[in-house]
Parts: C-alpha cells; sequence; structure tokens
C-alpha cells in the first residue's frame, strides 16, 4: 500500500494535483461508466428517466435539485453522490473547512503554511467527511449556514472580532471540497437563500457585514417538493435561475418496480433468518397496488402524495402478523396472507393526507377500500368470476366461513374445505397444494376477496365471509328509505 504524505514537502515530491470537486466528480464518473458500473446502486426505477438527467448534471458540473413528491429517494440519491469522491484527499491538519494544501483560503491555513511551510501537517479525510446535509426548516439561520463571528474565540485568542480568526464556520464552508446537500430548499427563508445565492453567484460568503473572501470549492445540490418549489414562491428567483439542472423523480412506474423497491428495503428476514419468511407473489403485489391505487384515489391530496414507504410499512407489518401468529400456533414459517395485510392497515391510515372527502369517510373506510380493491385487481388477473359460480352458491345457500388472522393454517384449511368448488378453482389456478397449507390458505383468502370486492359474496370486518349482501335500491332518500315511509331497505 502506499504510504500517504503527511507532510506539504511530501505531498509535493510525490506528484499529487488537486483539483475541483466537481471535475473530480465528473471524472469519477466517466470512469465509472466507462467500466459499466451501476450509478446508483440499490435505486430501482430510475434506470431510463432520473438518472440520466443526474450523470448530465454531474458531467456539465451544475448544481442541481431534484424535485419530487415524499418517498421517492431524494435523500438516497444525494447520499450516495459521495460515491463518485476520491477515497482520500489531503486537507491541511487542523482545517474546518478542508484547506487545500497547495491554495488554502481560510486565514488559517495560509498562517499555518507561513509558519511551517513544507513542514505544514497533512491529513487525509474521506467521502464521508466530505458530504455534509441539512434539512430546511424555517428557524435555519444565515449563522448556521455561513458562520459568524464569535466573541468568545476573540476573546481567547486576543483577536479583533473583524479578524478572520473569529469566525465560528457554518456548514457550507465546512462542506469546502465536498457536497453540501439541503432538503426541503423552499423551507429556508429568503435572507438565507440570498446568502445561498451568493455562494452560487461570487464564490464567497460574507459574514455579518464583514467582506470575508472565502472562495468555496463546493457542490451544492438540494431536493424539494414541486408544490412548494412551483406554486408557493417559496424560492428566490435568483437562486433558482442558478441552480443549473431540474431534475424531476418519481414513483415506481409498475407494480414490479415497486415490488422490488419494497422487497429490497422491508425488513423481512427477521431474527437472522432463524425462521423462515416466505410472501406469496399475489400478496406481494397486493400490498404494492394498495399504493399505486391510493396514488390515483380522489380522495387522498395527490399533491402530498403518497410515499413508497406505505408498501414497504404494510408488507413489513403484515410479516409481522404473520409472525405472531406462527409463534403462537407454532407454525414452521411465517407467510402473510390477505387477513395479515388488514391488519396492517394502521400502516396505511398514518400514510394519507385526506381531502375533504376522505376525512368525511373517514382514514380506515379508504383503507379498507384499497384493500379490498388491490385485492379484485390482482384476482382478476387469476380467476374469471363467471367460473366461479359454484363457490358463489355455495354463500348464496346460507354458507358461512370465518377466518380469523391469528387462527392457523390447518385451521382454516379445514373451513375451507367445506367450500363447494373452492379447491377446483384454486387447482385450476396452480394454486392447491395438499403439501403447503399455509400457501393454499393464502390463495383461498385471495379468491374469496376477489369476489367480494365483485360483491359475489360478502365479508365483515370480523374477517367473515357470506352471502352477497342486495344492494340497495337507488333514487331513495338518505339513510336508505323512502321519505314519509317506515320502511327501511
Amino acid at each position: 500500500m502506499t504510504q500517504l504524505a503527511t507532510t506539504l514537502g511530501a505531498l509535493r515530491a510525490s506528484g499529487y494535483q488537486t483539483r475541483s470537486v466537481k471535475a473530480e466528480m465528473r471524472e469519477n464518473l466517466i470512469a465509472r461508466l466507462k467500466d459499466g458500473h451501476t450509478m446508483f446502486p440499490g435505486i430501482v426505477g430510475y434506470d431510463d428517466t432520473v438518472v440520466p438527467s443526474l450523470a448530465n448534471a454531474v458531467l456539465a458540473r451544475h448544481n442541481f435539485i431534484l424535485l419530487g413528491l415524499r418517498g421517492q429517494a431524494k435523500s438516497r440519491i444525494l447520499r450516495q453522490l459521495a460515491t463518485l469522491l476520491d477515497p482520500e484527499i489531503p486537507v491541511l491538519a487542523g482545517s474546518e473547512v478542508n484547506d487545500d494544501p497547495f491554495a488554502p483560503i481560510s486565514k488559517y491555513g495560509r498562517e499555518l503554511l507561513r509558519d511551517a511551510g513544507d513542514d505544514a501537517p497533512i491529513e487525509w479525510i474521506g467521502p464521508d467527511r466530505r458530504y455534509v446535509e441539512k434539512l430546511a426548516t424555517p428557524d435555519v439561520t444565515v449563522a448556521d449556514l455561513i458562520g459568524d463571528m464569535d466573541p468568545i474565540r476573540a476573546a481567547r485568542g486576543g483577536h479583533l472580532l473583524s479578524d478572520e480568526l473569529t469566525i465560528n464556520f457554518g456548514l457550507l464552508p465546512r462542506a469546502n471540497r465536498g457536497i453540501f446537500a439541503i432538503n426541503e430548499l423552499p423551507d429556508l427563508s429568503g435572507k438565507v437563500q440570498v446568502g445561498l445565492f451568493n455562494v452560487l453567484q461570487e464564490g464567497d460568503i460574507q459574514i455579518k457585514g464583514f467582506p470575508v473572501r472565502m472562495p468555496l470549492d463546493v457542490m451544492l445540490v438540494f431536493s424539494a417538493n414541486p408544490e412548494d418549489y412551483t406554486a408557493r414562491g417559496k424560492i428566490i428567483t435568483p437562486l433558482k435561475d442558478r441552480i443549473g439542472s431540474e431534475i424531476l423523480t418519481h414513483y415506481p412506474r409498475t407494480t414490479e418496480e415497486g415490488m422490488e423497491i419494497t422487497r429490497q428495503e422491508a425488513y423481512l428476514s427477521r431474527d437472522g433468518g432463524s425462521m423462515e419468511v416466505s410472501i406469496p407473489p399475489f400478496v406481494a403485489e397486493l400490498v404494492e397496488r394498495v399504493a399505486f391505487l391510493a396514488r390515483d384515489d380522489k380522495r387522498i391530496d395527490r399533491r402530498s402524495g403518497v410515499s413508497q414507504r406505505m408498501p414497504i410499512s404494510v408488507m413489513e407489518t403484515a410479516v409481522s402478523n404473520a409472525e405472531r401468529r406462527a409463534v403462537i400456533a407454532g407454525e414452521p414459517r411465517i407467510l402473510p396472507r390477505i387477513a395479515d395485510v388488514y391488519a396492517a392497515m394502521p400502516s396505511i391510515t398514518g400514510k394519507m393526507e385526506l381531502e375533504y372527502e376522505g376525512e368525511l369517510q373517514g382514514a380506515q373506510a379508504i383503507a379498507r377500500d384499497l384493500i379490498a380493491a388491490a385485492a379484485r385487481d390482482v384476482f382478476d388477473g387469476m380467476w374469471d368470476v363467471s367460473m366461479l359460480d359454484e363457490v358463489i352458491e355455495h354463500f348464496d345457500k346460507g354458507g358461512v366461513l370465518q377466518i380469523s388472522d391469528g387462527a392457523s393454517a390447518d385451521a382454516c384449511l379445514a373451513g375451507l374445505a367445506a367450500v363447494n368448488g373452492l379447491n377446483e378453482a384454486l387447482e385450476g389456478a396452480g394454486l392447491s397444494n395438499p403439501a403447503d397449507p399455509a400457501m393454499t390458505v393464502a390463495a383461498a383468502e385471495l379468491l374469496l376477496e376477489g369476489l367480494a370486492a365483485h360483491r359475489k359474496i360478502s365479508r365483515a370486518e370480523s374477517g367473515a365471509y357470506g352471502r352477497a349482501k342486495p344492494e340497495r335500491p337507488k333514487g331513495k332518500g338518505a339513510g336508505g328509505f323512502k321519505f314519509g315511509d317506515d320502511m327501511f331497505s
């Protein structure tokens, strides 16, 4: 392993040449593209949309902003930009602003070179110290981001307040020779945004009116919600004009992409895999479809969006409910089914911002509707309702079936065996397996949920299936009765 220089003289003798951070990221990206490496590992669904735009912004040496609703991996992308930095770069030891040993920008760095010359100590820092992130909130001040004069430091060092050595640097100067990321940019006050504008425009900072010339070498990247960024006027025009690229993120375009993200991010391997977790493909698809349907539901605020964290949380909760059942019933593995998705409703209701109509109906009712609609969509891809007359007839004749989310697979299977035509329907879809009762029960639940969603049978909140309820006659007053009559429908 090559010995890293520890003094300025040794660094100069090694032939090391400083690059600007944007040039460094650009060259490292080109090398990665030539080698065919993935630019952002773990980011799913952006290969043909967001990633090319990000690559173009880095190649163009632009400061850029990611615009997207919550749960669209904006922060994750910003953090992965640090992988485009060199493994290590040299800085003057003790510098608060990562001073370039050959061209320090701080007074501390300049005085160190003047006093120590080629013996000035060098330290090497990695990408973790060159990436600085800040969540923008209205209470963030110029001092937080840029810096402020520190009277205590002035008193201890015997400096005048106007001396640069009295500056307590903010986050932005400390990100010198690195990446500075701000999440939710529009939440910064206009005064703070002006400070950022000055860095973008002039490449320097001003503190308390003192003209401190510090040509920072930093890539500025931001994230924002499109609603805040474009409609509410919370970003000053000069700052917006100097952000080189505006990149739009989005939710998964297909359920397959969403399922891949959920599988990647959800906590599914319980206790290091001590108990096997098997997730039926149709359950995974149903969970993902809940999020897709929610994003198009008029009762849910589209401006807020439905985060990709929803299906991740729903899947984790459904698996946890199945785990609880497996532990109590002594089952050998964890296999979530439709009843477990209903048990995960708290993970749905907490991630929806409702419109007025939705508030009237309530989050619980909407969550139930979404699960039922998702079950219907998955069901339609596997069965034809017209081919399930025997199952429907069983319930029309008064048959009732109770499937509890806490009942074991063997107990549920005993009840399902009494439903005429059910096993044949499962066999036709290739989902009946006597050797795997848990999977058979999960498939049977999906079939029954689909029939209930098509109003061929009914489903109670307790999980009981029975005869389909007759629809209320139309043309009657509120509450389902004729005005002037005592007969309720």
